[in-house]
Protein backbone atom coordinates (compact mmCIF):
# COMPACT_ATOMS: atom_id res chain seq x y z
CA UNK A 1 0.00 0.00 0.00
CA UNK A 2 1.30 3.36 -1.00
CA UNK A 3 1.23 6.11 1.63
CA UNK A 4 -0.54 9.29 0.76
CA UNK A 5 0.73 12.68 1.89
CA UNK A 6 -1.90 12.92 4.58
CA UNK A 7 -1.14 9.40 5.78
CA UNK A 8 2.55 10.16 6.02
CA UNK A 9 1.75 13.27 7.99
CA UNK A 10 -0.43 11.27 10.36
CA UNK A 11 2.32 8.71 10.77
CA UNK A 12 4.80 11.41 11.61
CA UNK A 13 2.41 12.85 14.16
CA UNK A 14 1.81 9.40 15.70
CA UNK A 15 5.33 8.08 15.73
CA UNK A 16 7.73 11.01 16.02
CA UNK A 17 8.82 11.80 19.59
CA UNK A 18 9.23 15.39 18.62
CA UNK A 19 5.45 15.70 18.28
CA UNK A 20 4.28 13.18 20.84
CA UNK A 21 3.83 15.79 23.53
CA UNK A 22 2.60 18.63 21.44
CA UNK A 23 -0.48 20.37 22.69
CA UNK A 24 -0.90 22.69 19.71
CA UNK A 25 -4.55 23.02 18.78
CA UNK A 26 -3.78 22.85 15.03
CA UNK A 27 -2.03 19.50 15.40
CA UNK A 28 -4.85 18.07 17.45
CA UNK A 29 -7.51 19.10 14.88
CA UNK A 30 -5.41 17.77 11.97
CA UNK A 31 -4.86 14.45 13.63
CA UNK A 32 -8.57 14.04 14.36
CA UNK A 33 -9.45 14.76 10.69
CA UNK A 34 -7.01 12.17 9.40
CA UNK A 35 -8.24 9.59 11.83
CA UNK A 36 -11.83 10.14 10.71
CA UNK A 37 -10.99 10.11 6.96
CA UNK A 38 -8.63 7.10 6.85
CA UNK A 39 -9.81 5.19 9.85
CA UNK A 40 -6.43 5.46 11.57
CA UNK A 41 -6.16 5.73 15.26
CA UNK A 42 -3.35 6.68 17.53
CA UNK A 43 -3.11 3.04 18.60
CA UNK A 44 -2.54 1.73 15.06
CA UNK A 45 0.27 -0.76 15.07
CA UNK A 46 3.45 -0.20 13.20
CA UNK A 47 2.67 -3.33 11.08
CA UNK A 48 -0.01 -1.45 9.15
CA UNK A 49 2.56 1.06 8.02
CA UNK A 50 4.59 0.62 4.90
CA UNK A 51 8.17 -0.54 5.66
CA UNK A 52 9.59 2.54 4.01
CA UNK A 53 7.70 4.70 6.45
CA UNK A 54 9.30 2.86 9.39
CA UNK A 55 12.70 3.45 7.86
CA UNK A 56 11.85 7.10 7.41
CA UNK A 57 10.85 7.39 11.07
CA UNK A 58 13.98 5.62 12.22
CA UNK A 59 16.09 7.96 10.13
CA UNK A 60 14.30 10.92 11.65
CA UNK A 61 15.01 9.68 15.14
CA UNK A 62 18.70 9.10 14.27
CA UNK A 63 18.97 12.58 12.81
CA UNK A 64 17.52 14.03 15.97
CA UNK A 65 19.95 12.02 18.11
CA UNK A 66 22.92 13.17 16.02
CA UNK A 67 21.73 16.77 16.24
CA UNK A 68 21.38 16.51 20.01
CA UNK A 69 24.85 15.03 20.32
CA UNK A 70 26.32 17.75 18.10
CA UNK A 71 24.58 20.42 20.12
CA UNK A 72 25.83 18.86 23.35
CA UNK A 73 29.40 18.75 21.97
CA UNK A 74 29.20 22.40 20.94
CA UNK A 75 27.87 23.34 24.36
CA UNK A 76 30.76 21.53 26.00
CA UNK A 77 33.26 23.34 23.74
CA UNK A 78 31.66 26.68 24.53
CA UNK A 79 31.70 25.88 28.24
CA UNK A 80 35.36 24.91 28.12
CA UNK A 81 36.16 28.11 26.19
CA UNK A 82 34.36 30.22 28.79
CA UNK A 83 36.13 28.39 31.61
CA UNK A 84 39.50 28.98 29.93
CA UNK A 85 38.71 32.68 29.42
CA UNK A 86 37.62 33.01 33.05
CA UNK A 87 40.82 31.36 34.20
CA UNK A 88 42.88 33.81 32.11
CA UNK A 89 40.93 36.78 33.49
CA UNK A 90 41.36 35.52 37.05
CA UNK A 91 45.09 35.15 36.47
CA UNK A 92 45.31 38.72 35.09
CA UNK A 93 43.39 40.12 38.06
CA UNK A 94 45.59 38.22 40.49
CA UNK A 95 48.74 39.46 38.74
CA UNK A 96 47.53 43.08 38.81
CA UNK A 97 46.54 42.81 42.45
CA UNK A 98 49.93 41.36 43.29
CA UNK A 99 51.67 44.23 41.49
CA UNK A 100 49.58 46.80 43.38
CA UNK A 101 50.42 45.18 46.70
CA UNK A 102 54.11 45.10 45.82
CA UNK A 103 54.00 48.81 44.96
CA UNK A 104 52.20 49.56 48.25
CA UNK A 105 54.88 47.66 50.14
CA UNK A 106 57.63 49.52 48.24
CA UNK A 107 56.07 52.92 49.06
CA UNK A 108 55.73 51.93 52.70
CA UNK A 109 59.42 51.03 52.74
CA UNK A 110 60.29 54.41 51.20
CA UNK A 111 58.39 56.27 53.92
CA UNK A 112 59.96 54.15 56.65
CA UNK A 113 63.47 54.77 55.30
CA UNK A 114 62.91 58.52 55.68
CA UNK A 115 61.33 58.32 59.12
CA UNK A 116 63.98 55.93 60.45
CA UNK A 117 66.71 58.56 60.23
CA UNK A 118 67.58 60.20 63.53
CA UNK A 119 67.31 63.97 63.81
CA UNK A 120 71.06 64.46 64.14
CA UNK A 121 71.83 62.17 61.19
CA UNK A 122 70.08 64.24 58.52
CA UNK A 123 72.41 66.23 56.29
CA UNK A 124 71.97 68.69 53.46
CA UNK A 125 72.97 65.96 51.01
CA UNK A 126 70.06 63.81 52.23
CA UNK A 127 67.62 66.61 51.45
CA UNK A 128 69.12 67.15 47.98
CA UNK A 129 68.89 63.43 47.20
CA UNK A 130 65.29 63.46 48.36
CA UNK A 131 64.63 66.32 45.92
CA UNK A 132 66.10 64.18 43.12
CA UNK A 133 63.79 61.29 44.00
CA UNK A 134 60.80 63.64 44.10
CA UNK A 135 61.64 64.91 40.61
CA UNK A 136 62.18 61.38 39.28
CA UNK A 137 58.89 60.09 40.66
CA UNK A 138 57.07 63.14 39.30
CA UNK A 139 58.33 62.32 35.79
CA UNK A 140 57.42 58.64 36.16
CA UNK A 141 61.00 57.45 36.28
CA UNK A 142 61.58 54.44 38.50
CA UNK A 143 57.91 53.56 38.94
CA UNK A 144 55.20 51.75 36.99
CA UNK A 145 52.69 54.33 35.78
CA UNK A 146 50.28 51.59 34.72
CA UNK A 147 49.54 50.75 38.34
CA UNK A 148 46.44 52.29 39.87
CA UNK A 149 48.39 53.50 42.92
CA UNK A 150 50.70 55.58 40.75
CA UNK A 151 48.44 56.54 37.87
CA UNK A 152 45.54 57.82 40.00
CA UNK A 153 47.02 58.33 43.47
CA UNK A 154 50.66 59.18 42.65
CA UNK A 155 51.57 57.18 45.73
CA UNK A 156 55.30 56.83 45.05
CA UNK A 157 55.62 60.56 44.33
CA UNK A 158 53.70 61.45 47.50
CA UNK A 159 55.87 59.04 49.50
CA UNK A 160 59.01 60.95 48.48
CA UNK A 161 57.30 64.31 49.14
CA UNK A 162 56.37 63.11 52.61
CA UNK A 163 59.89 61.86 53.23
CA UNK A 164 61.52 65.08 52.05
CA UNK A 165 59.26 67.14 54.30
CA UNK A 166 60.22 65.09 57.35
CA UNK A 167 63.91 65.26 56.51
CA UNK A 168 63.56 69.04 56.57
CA UNK A 169 61.74 68.83 59.90
CA UNK A 170 64.54 66.71 61.37
CA UNK A 171 67.13 69.18 60.09
CA UNK A 172 65.07 72.05 61.52
CA UNK A 173 65.08 70.37 64.93
CA UNK A 174 68.77 69.56 65.01
CA UNK A 175 70.41 72.49 63.21
CA UNK A 176 68.31 75.61 62.60
CA UNK A 177 71.01 77.52 60.74
CA UNK A 178 71.67 74.58 58.40
CA UNK A 179 67.95 74.33 57.75
CA UNK A 180 67.72 78.02 56.83
CA UNK A 181 70.65 77.78 54.41
CA UNK A 182 69.27 74.58 52.88
CA UNK A 183 65.79 76.03 52.47
CA UNK A 184 67.13 79.21 50.88
CA UNK A 185 69.30 77.17 48.50
CA UNK A 186 66.57 74.78 47.39
CA UNK A 187 63.52 77.04 47.50
CA UNK A 188 61.80 77.80 45.24
CA UNK A 189 63.81 76.15 42.45
CA UNK A 190 63.56 72.63 43.90
CA UNK A 191 61.14 73.00 46.81
CA UNK A 192 58.08 75.28 46.62
CA UNK A 193 57.99 77.73 49.52
CA UNK A 194 54.63 76.38 50.60
CA UNK A 195 56.16 72.91 51.13
CA UNK A 196 58.76 74.10 53.65
CA UNK A 197 57.96 73.18 57.26
CA UNK A 198 58.91 76.68 58.44
CA UNK A 199 59.52 79.94 56.55
CA UNK A 200 60.13 82.20 59.54
CA UNK A 201 63.67 83.24 58.59
CA UNK A 202 63.87 81.83 55.08
CA UNK A 203 64.66 84.72 52.74
CA UNK A 204 62.28 85.18 49.86
CA UNK A 205 63.89 84.52 46.49
CA UNK A 206 63.23 88.09 45.31
CA UNK A 207 64.50 89.68 48.46
CA UNK A 208 67.74 90.75 46.84
CA UNK A 209 65.78 92.99 44.49
CA UNK A 210 64.16 94.93 47.33
CA UNK A 211 65.59 98.40 47.76
CA UNK A 212 67.04 99.15 51.18
CA UNK A 213 65.89 102.59 52.24
CA UNK A 214 67.67 104.67 54.88
CA UNK A 215 66.24 107.33 57.10
CA UNK A 216 67.83 110.74 57.61
CA UNK A 217 70.18 109.32 60.23
CA UNK A 218 71.39 106.52 57.95
CA UNK A 219 69.42 103.81 59.77
CA UNK A 220 68.05 101.09 57.52
CA UNK A 221 64.28 101.08 57.23
CA UNK A 222 62.14 97.97 57.02
CA UNK A 223 61.78 97.11 53.31
CA UNK A 224 58.40 97.30 51.65
CA UNK A 225 56.67 94.30 50.16
CA UNK A 226 57.10 94.14 46.39
CA UNK A 227 54.75 91.20 45.83
CA UNK A 228 51.36 91.51 44.21
CA UNK A 229 48.41 92.03 46.51
CA UNK A 230 46.25 89.04 47.33
CA UNK A 231 42.51 89.09 46.74
CA UNK A 232 40.64 87.87 49.81
CA UNK A 233 37.32 86.08 49.63
CA UNK A 234 35.64 86.51 53.00
CA UNK A 235 33.25 83.79 54.10
CA UNK A 236 29.98 84.46 55.89
CA UNK A 237 31.70 83.61 59.18
CA UNK A 238 34.49 86.10 58.42
CA UNK A 239 31.97 88.87 57.80
CA UNK A 240 30.07 88.16 61.02
CA UNK A 241 33.25 88.03 63.13
CA UNK A 242 34.59 91.22 61.54
CA UNK A 243 31.34 93.04 62.31
CA UNK A 244 31.48 91.94 65.95
CA UNK A 245 35.16 92.84 66.19
CA UNK A 246 34.58 96.35 64.85
CA UNK A 247 31.81 96.99 67.39
CA UNK A 248 34.13 95.86 70.19
CA UNK A 249 36.89 98.14 68.89
CA UNK A 250 34.46 101.08 68.94
CA UNK A 251 33.60 100.31 72.56
CA UNK A 252 37.25 99.97 73.63
CA UNK A 253 38.44 103.12 71.83
CA UNK A 254 35.87 105.47 73.26
CA UNK A 255 33.51 105.37 70.31
CA UNK A 256 35.88 105.62 67.32
CA UNK A 257 34.06 104.26 64.27
CA UNK A 258 33.40 104.98 60.59
CA UNK A 259 31.15 103.90 57.75
CA UNK A 260 33.83 102.30 55.57
CA UNK A 261 32.95 98.60 55.17
CA UNK A 262 35.18 95.60 55.74
CA UNK A 263 38.75 95.39 56.94
CA UNK A 264 39.56 98.86 55.60
CA UNK A 265 37.04 100.38 58.00
CA UNK A 266 38.62 98.49 60.90
CA UNK A 267 42.06 99.76 59.95
CA UNK A 268 40.76 103.32 59.82
CA UNK A 269 39.49 102.87 63.37
CA UNK A 270 42.86 101.56 64.49
CA UNK A 271 44.79 104.32 62.76
CA UNK A 272 42.57 107.03 64.27
CA UNK A 273 43.10 105.59 67.72
CA UNK A 274 46.88 105.30 67.20
CA UNK A 275 47.29 108.86 65.91
CA UNK A 276 44.77 110.67 68.10
CA UNK A 277 45.88 113.70 70.04
CA UNK A 278 47.09 112.65 73.46
CA UNK A 279 45.80 114.38 76.60
CA UNK A 280 48.23 116.36 78.65
CA UNK A 281 50.39 114.15 80.80
CA UNK A 282 49.97 111.05 78.62
CA UNK A 283 53.23 109.96 77.03
CA UNK A 284 53.74 108.05 73.81
CA UNK A 285 54.75 104.98 75.81
CA UNK A 286 51.53 105.19 77.79
CA UNK A 287 49.51 105.42 74.60
CA UNK A 288 51.36 102.44 73.13
CA UNK A 289 50.37 100.38 76.16
CA UNK A 290 46.81 101.68 75.75
CA UNK A 291 46.78 100.32 72.18
CA UNK A 292 47.89 96.92 73.43
CA UNK A 293 45.22 96.95 76.13
CA UNK A 294 42.54 97.91 73.63
CA UNK A 295 43.38 94.97 71.40
CA UNK A 296 43.55 92.51 74.32
CA UNK A 297 40.17 93.64 75.61
CA UNK A 298 38.72 93.31 72.13
CA UNK A 299 40.11 89.78 71.72
CA UNK A 300 38.72 88.84 75.13
CA UNK A 301 35.28 90.16 74.17
CA UNK A 302 35.39 88.26 70.87
CA UNK A 303 36.10 85.00 72.72
CA UNK A 304 33.16 85.67 75.08
CA UNK A 305 33.41 85.05 78.85
CA UNK A 306 33.12 81.29 78.30
CA UNK A 307 36.06 80.36 76.07
CA UNK A 308 39.03 81.82 78.02
CA UNK A 309 38.31 79.83 81.24
CA UNK A 310 37.72 76.70 79.18
CA UNK A 311 41.01 77.21 77.33
CA UNK A 312 42.96 77.89 80.53
CA UNK A 313 41.76 74.62 82.08
CA UNK A 314 41.80 72.17 79.17
CA UNK A 315 44.63 73.62 77.10
CA UNK A 316 46.95 75.51 79.43
CA UNK A 317 46.37 73.31 82.47
CA UNK A 318 45.59 76.15 84.89
CA UNK A 319 43.75 74.94 87.99
CA UNK A 320 40.48 76.88 88.46
CA UNK A 321 39.50 78.43 91.76
CA UNK A 322 38.08 75.55 93.78
CA UNK A 323 39.12 76.63 97.25
CA UNK A 324 42.24 74.45 97.28
CA UNK A 325 45.92 75.20 97.68
CA UNK A 326 46.41 74.53 93.95
CA UNK A 327 44.08 77.31 92.79
CA UNK A 328 45.60 79.30 89.92
CA UNK A 329 48.63 77.03 89.53
CA UNK A 330 49.53 76.03 86.00
CA UNK A 331 50.23 72.37 85.36
CA UNK A 332 50.45 72.75 81.59
CA UNK A 333 50.24 73.70 78.87
CA UNK A 334 49.18 70.20 77.90
CA UNK A 335 51.18 68.58 75.12
CA UNK A 336 48.34 68.87 72.61
CA UNK A 337 47.57 72.56 73.21
CA UNK A 338 49.94 74.15 70.64
CA UNK A 339 48.95 71.76 67.88
CA UNK A 340 45.18 72.01 68.43
CA UNK A 341 45.41 75.79 68.70
CA UNK A 342 47.23 75.98 65.37
CA UNK A 343 44.48 73.86 63.79
CA UNK A 344 41.57 75.93 65.09
CA UNK A 345 43.02 79.44 64.72
CA UNK A 346 42.78 79.64 60.88
CA UNK A 347 39.01 79.19 61.10
CA UNK A 348 38.33 82.05 63.51
CA UNK A 349 41.09 84.57 62.71
CA UNK A 350 40.90 84.52 58.94
CA UNK A 351 38.79 87.68 59.01
CA UNK A 352 41.81 89.59 60.36
CA UNK A 353 44.83 87.94 58.74
CA UNK A 354 43.49 86.07 55.72
CA UNK A 355 44.34 82.47 54.67
CA UNK A 356 46.74 80.54 56.88
CA UNK A 357 47.84 76.95 57.35
CA UNK A 358 49.47 74.91 60.14
CA UNK A 359 53.21 74.34 59.88
CA UNK A 360 56.18 73.75 62.21
CA UNK A 361 57.62 76.13 64.77
CA UNK A 362 61.24 77.25 64.63
CA UNK A 363 62.16 74.39 66.98
CA UNK A 364 60.62 71.86 64.57
CA UNK A 365 57.67 71.00 66.82
CA UNK A 366 54.02 71.12 65.87
CA UNK A 367 52.06 74.21 66.83
CA UNK A 368 53.16 76.56 64.09
CA UNK A 369 50.91 78.58 61.84
CA UNK A 370 51.94 80.59 58.78
CA UNK A 371 49.78 83.37 57.37
CA UNK A 372 50.22 83.26 53.60
CA UNK A 373 49.90 87.03 53.11
CA UNK A 374 48.57 89.00 56.04
CA UNK A 375 45.39 90.88 55.23
CA UNK A 376 45.92 93.27 58.16
CA UNK A 377 49.41 94.18 56.95
CA UNK A 378 48.61 94.29 53.23
CA UNK A 379 45.56 96.51 53.59
CA UNK A 380 47.08 98.83 56.19
CA UNK A 381 50.55 99.13 54.71
CA UNK A 382 51.59 100.21 58.20
CA UNK A 383 54.18 98.38 60.25
CA UNK A 384 53.22 100.36 63.36
CA UNK A 385 49.67 99.03 63.24
CA UNK A 386 51.06 95.53 62.68
CA UNK A 387 53.33 95.71 65.73
CA UNK A 388 51.13 97.53 68.22
CA UNK A 389 47.65 96.39 67.23
CA UNK A 390 48.39 92.81 66.27
CA UNK A 391 51.78 91.22 67.03
CA UNK A 392 52.55 92.46 70.55
CA UNK A 393 49.01 92.47 72.00
CA UNK A 394 48.32 89.00 70.52
CA UNK A 395 51.44 87.60 72.21
CA UNK A 396 50.51 89.22 75.52
CA UNK A 397 46.89 88.06 75.31
CA UNK A 398 47.78 84.42 74.81
CA UNK A 399 50.40 84.49 77.57
CA UNK A 400 48.50 86.52 80.18
CA UNK A 401 44.89 85.56 79.52
CA UNK A 402 45.13 82.04 78.10
CA UNK A 403 48.35 80.76 79.67
CA UNK A 404 50.06 79.76 76.41
CA UNK A 405 53.26 81.31 75.04
CA UNK A 406 53.00 82.70 71.53
CA UNK A 407 55.58 84.08 69.14
CA UNK A 408 54.36 86.20 66.22
CA UNK A 409 56.95 87.12 63.62
CA UNK A 410 55.84 89.08 60.54
CA UNK A 411 57.88 89.08 57.35
CA UNK A 412 57.54 92.57 55.87
CA UNK A 413 59.12 91.51 52.57
CA UNK A 414 56.59 88.77 51.80
CA UNK A 415 53.87 89.86 54.26
CA UNK A 416 53.86 86.31 55.58
CA UNK A 417 53.51 85.95 59.33
CA UNK A 418 54.67 83.06 61.48
CA UNK A 419 52.63 82.27 64.59
CA UNK A 420 54.26 79.74 66.91
CA UNK A 421 52.05 78.56 69.78
CA UNK A 422 53.87 77.28 72.83
CA UNK A 423 57.21 78.68 71.65
CA UNK A 424 59.07 80.87 74.14
CA UNK A 425 60.70 84.00 72.76
CA UNK A 426 64.23 83.10 73.82
CA UNK A 427 66.38 84.43 70.99
CA UNK A 428 66.59 87.08 68.33
CA UNK A 429 64.83 84.99 65.70
CA UNK A 430 61.71 84.87 67.87
CA UNK A 431 61.37 88.63 68.36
Amino acid sequence: MKLTTTAALLLAIQGCDAFSFTSSQSFIIGRAHLQKTHGWTSSSSSSSVHPSSSLTLASSRNDIDVTDKTKSTNDNINTNTIDASSSIEDSDILAKLTSELQELFACTSIVYSYLAKEDGEVTVEDVVLACDRVDESASGEGCDDELFLNRHLSLRHKSHLFGRYHLLVKLLKSNYDAYIKTAEFLSPSRIPRGELPNVQDVAYFKEETVTNYLDEGGVALVPDCELDDMTYNDSSLDKVLLSIFRKLVAENTGGIQNDTPGIKGLLIQGRQFMTKELPEGVSYEDHTIAQHTMVKNTLGGLMTPVLPPFYRIFMSGIVPKLGTEFDGKQLGPWFYAPFLTSMVTPIFFGFLVGPSRPNRRADGQRGGLVVEKCKFLQESGCKGLCLHQCKIPAQEFFKEELGLDLTVKPNFVTQECQWSFGEVRFCCRCL
